[in-house]
């Protein structure tokens, strides 16, 4: 198993049409990746974050051969279509979790 969390953080005058782009848009892609075998769309909530919002995907593949070729691959196309909606106000920072210990 191998874990990749994806926060997309959004400034605060965009957060409207980033949660409609979530629905439709950022939904209908994560269901149609083929290599991911689970994932979590999930809204951050957290007091260290005044301004804006953060949205985090977190998405499991049957190994770290498939999550390198996620990033190679299908990462770049989301990101691209992400920054063609929204510009600079929706920053993408792409985490590996390597899980030391495990009970899923």
């Amino acid at each position: 198993m191998s874990i990749l969390s994806i926060t997309f953080h959004t400034t605060e005058n965009r957060i409207t049409e980033w949660d409609d782009y979530c629905v439709n848009e950022l939904h209908t892609m994560i269901e149609n990746l083929m290599d991911v075998d689970k994932y979590i769309l999930s809204e951050v909530h957290s007091d260290m974050v005044n301004e804006g919002r953060n949205t985090n995907l977190l998405l499991v593949f049957a190994n770290g051969d498939l999550r390198s070729d996620f990033l190679l691959s299908e990462l770049p196309n989301i990101e691209e279509r992400v920054m063609k909606n929204f510009g600079q106000e929706v920053m993408i920072f792409p985490t590996m979790l390597n899980p030391k210990r495990l009970r899923f």
